[in-house]
């Protein structure tokens, strides 16, 4: 039995290769070759090369943005229509469900924007611009927290620009002129501390009108109302910022300017509002007490007690109701409390209904409930921005008067105090 020779192994026969041509092209020819070398490893280490060259690597860089999970074509709605020449006919913005979503877009784009701040995005290459175009709006303004430099709200205007090339000649009807919109809290190291603050002042307080943001929001908002007419303006704001938004629209409405205004899962927990049911169920333990006993006591003298609502009843005829939009999620425990069955709510899955249990001046205390009938069970989600604009949604509508509704909102309509001659 005979063996075959061995044959040369492929490594000694390159490297036999190489050195053959190294000696034919003599000294010259081994120090090209190391050059070459060189070249080529610079090459590679190079930015053009990483990138793939100058316009290469601009279009690597933007396939990698259109892949974020954050992009509009990734996480935004599926199904939503850009505006047309034929919004002039038939608007879409009169559709409630339209104007919820697009709205939940502006508050979105809010995030982004301080997430494109943080990782030093421009208006050429960030996300959050395309959370606002789509819909032939502009960016005019950004709300920024002057203590830390993060933007928690933004201005945007129709562009009327961007509508003329689409060949839309004039504003949809039902489009707001601008909207404000106002971010909630975001879990990053450059913004946790400020956005943690609010919540814990929102928490204690009930109330946010000692933050800076606050005080900027509302001016904001103002000069929005100045330029633009009150029935032009729109103000959103998802979780803290709907907080704000509320507070801000209850300030305005104060003094006559009533502002659309929509808030996604607003804050409804506060150890204020525990303190005060506590105080509310002593005081009902209390009467129970006193009509237990064999004598009455009288608190208050008559006509006193009945004044504030009769008072109540004289102002509220006066003004026009301010009618807030607010969108619950009853998984999520920040916001449920509004749906409390202990106040005199009834939510309805057909057409908003006023339940008339309370007396007229407790009938001014309104405001549109929208909440998810389909939709997240887990916190995070039932908690989160994205699931207001889902196309497989359901919602349930109806005109409101829970105790937390009513406490947030009664001092708009009571009587001002009367000064005593």
């Amino acid at each position: 039995m005979t063996r075959s020779p061995k044959q040369p192994s492929l490594l000694l026969t390159i490297n036999t290769c190489v050195y053959m041509n190294m000696a034919a092209a003599g000294p010259e020819g081994e120090a090209q070759s190391v050059e070459e070398e060189e070249r080529l490893l610079m090459a590679k280490g190079s930015p053009e090369a990483v990138n793939g060259g100058g316009e290469e690597g601009k279009k690597n860089e933007a396939a990698e943005l259109a892949a974020h999970p954050y992009d509009f074509h990734v996480s935004g709605p599926r199904n939503l229509s850009s505006p047309n020449w034929r919004d002039l006919i038939r608007s879409s913005w009169r559709d409630p469900n339209y104007k919820r979503m697009v709205i939940a877009c502006f508050v979105q784009a809010v995030y982004l924007l301080e997430l494109d701040r943080q990782e030093k995005r421009t208006e050429e290459n960030g996300i959050a611009p395309k959370w606002w175009k789509p819909f032939k709006y502009k960016l005019t303004q950004t709300l920024t927290d002057k203590r830390d430099g993060s933007i928690y709200g933004a201005v945007l205007e129709w562009d009327r620009c961007a509508a003329l090339s689409e060949l839309i000649l004039m504003r949809p009807a039902g489009a707001p002129r601008a909207v404000l919109a106002l971010r909630g809290t975001l879990l990053k190291s450059p913004t946790i501390r400020r956005d943690l603050e609010d919540d814990i002042r929102f928490l204690t307080w009930e109330s946010l009108k000692g933050s800076v943001r606050f005080h900027g929001a509302l001016e904001a908002l103002k000069v929005m109302v100045d330029k633009f007419g009150t029935n032009n303006v729109c103000i959103g704001g998802h979780s803290l910022g709907a907080g704000f938004a509320l507070q801000v629209g209850k300030a305005l409405a104060k003094e006559g300017v009533l502002v659309e205004c929509h808030l996604f899962n607003p804050p409804s927990v506060s150890l204020a509002m525990s303190f005060r049911n506590i105080n509310e169920k002593a005081g009902f333990l209390w009467k129970k007490i006193k009509e237990s006993l064999p004598w009455k006591v009288q608190v208050a003298v008559d006509g006193e007690e009945n004044a504030p609502v009769n008072g109540g009843r004289m102002f509220c005829n006066e003004i026009k109701k301010w009618v807030p939009h607010l969108y619950v999620n009853n998984s999520d425990y920040i916001c449920c409390y509004y749906t409390d069955p202990s106040g005199t709510a009834v939510v309805s899955s057909d057409k908003a209904k006023m339940i008339n249990t309370t007396s007229p001046a407790e009938e001014a205390v309104v405001a549109k409930l929208f909440v998810m009938n389909k939709g997240p069970q887990k916190f995070l989600e039932a908690h989160g921005l994205e699931q207001w604009w889902s196309d497989d949604m359901e919602l349930q509508q109806a005109l409101h008067h829970s105790k937390l509704i009513d406490r947030q909102l009664r001092s708009l309509y009571t009587a001002p105090p009367s000064g005593k001659s």
